[in-house]
């Protein structure tokens, strides 16, 4: 028989309520992941347009890889088409991040979700807590990062040698603190698992 869950006093229940205020952020994020859906659409569209003739959609996809202050690229490339496709995993890696941010957020700071046994449920969710996910979340920011440090890269005569070195240097300072963040879990959950050894 399982305990009943003990009843809390008025001040404490309800601030622990309050826990129920970052539902509207969530349900925002799940907007902007609508958003970042559509502007995936549209740039998929305008991709297999300007392979297939489109004037408009050809013109609009070299404005969206043009570099300001860089000279427009005239037709549709191997490059060009290598920067619209990191373009759009920039835009998936992004929406992955959203995913994690909605989905672990809650489960860890508003309310269970009980997946439990479901099977779609994803796999880093059955152990995740704050720590898991701050450290899950860095190396999704890595992955962004070194997704447009990859697109820098590949149209890097477009890029003066200063704006060159200083995404390298956000990238390594990113590399730097999910490194930082692991160190510090790893130190934390040695120590908790030492303590409950004595």
């Amino acid at each position: 028989m399982t305990n009943p869950t003990p009843k809390l006093r008025p001040l404490p229940a309800f601030i622990f309520m309050s826990r129920w205020l970052q539902l509207p952020l969530y349900l925002g994020l799940i907007l902007a992941q609508c958003v970042y859906v559509f502007h995936f659409w549209v740039e998929l569209r305008d991709l297999i347009g300007a392979a297939l003739g489109n004037d408009a959609a050809l013109q609009h996809i070299l404005q969206a890889v043009a570099v300001p202050g860089g000279t427009l690229p005239e037709k549709l490339n191997e490059t060009t088409i290598m920067l619209v496709v990191l373009g759009l995993i920039d835009v998936v890696m992004i929406s992955n991040l959203l995913i994690m941010v909605i989905i672990g957020g809650y489960e860890t700071f508003v309310s269970r979700l009980n997946l439990d046994g479901h099977p779609d449920q994803p796999e880093w969710l059955s152990h995740v807590n704050a720590s898991v996910l701050k450290t899950k979340l860095a190396m999704a920011i890595i992955g962004i990062s070194s997704i447009h440090l990859l697109k820098t890269f590949i149209n890097a005569s477009a890029y003066s040698e200063k704006v060159l070195l200083a995404q390298t240097g956000i990238h390594v300072v990113f590399l730097l603190s999910a490194i930082a963040i692991a160190y510090t879990d790893r130190l934390t959950t040695v120590t908790h698992h030492a303590s409950k050894s004595h």
